[in-house]
């Protein structure tokens, strides 16, 4: 497995810089999956989620939305800003590799869409 930075993360969108410290941070990313290959799916998740845990999230899930089967939602929440920040310099080549492969489940001819939610304060 090749553990060089690699970089594939896109910088958060925001309006106004967070505070570092604040937190928790909620990231989501919405797929569109052909409900038949919901169980190939989730098995490359849970790859991803490995990942998202060894590089500081403290809650990991997949979620698949009851009322539209082929949506599922994967979230994962991080202590705070700074924190989040860190994680996009962990992220590996290898890493690319199995979030590459699941998101070649995704249908759509946009990537997925991640969104960044901040606790309120």
């Amino acid at each position: 497995r090749d553990i060089t930075h690699s970089g594939h993360w896109p910088e958060p969108v925001f309006k106004t810089p967070p505070d570092p410290e604040r937190g928790p941070v909620l990231v989501m990313i919405e797929y569109d999956i052909d409900p038949q290959k919901r169980a190939e799916f989730a098995a490359a998740m849970r790859d991803v989620g490995r990942i998202r845990l060894r590089d500081g999230a403290i809650r990991w899930g997949i979620f698949q939305d009851a009322a539209a089967p082929g949506r599922h939602v994967e979230s994962f929440l991080v202590e705070n800003w700074a924190e989040h920040l860190r994680q996009h310099e962990r992220v590996t080549l290898a890493d690319r590799e199995l979030e590459d492969r699941a998101k070649q489940f995704h249908r759509g001819e946009t990537p997925p869409v991640a969104t960044h939610w901040l606790a309120s304060e």
